[in-house]
């Protein structure tokens, strides 16, 4: 459910956007929480598996 509202007010900045710069900014600050997050958890398995495979 708030995927969708953030969705929209997404949409409504683009719209809005002065140029294109800011839509580029906008998707960029949208995915990059995203993106670290798996980041995060890519590192933690890969710290995991190690961890296992030692012992």
């Amino acid at each position: 459910m708030f995927a969708l509202l953030q969705q929209v007010d997404i949409e409504e900045k683009i719209k809005n956007a002065p140029d294109s710069s800011y839509e580029i900014g906008v998707f960029i600050g949208t995915m990059l929480p995203f993106v670290v997050l798996v980041a995060i958890a890519y590192v933690i398995y890969r710290y995991n598996k190690n961890k296992m495979n030692k012992d």
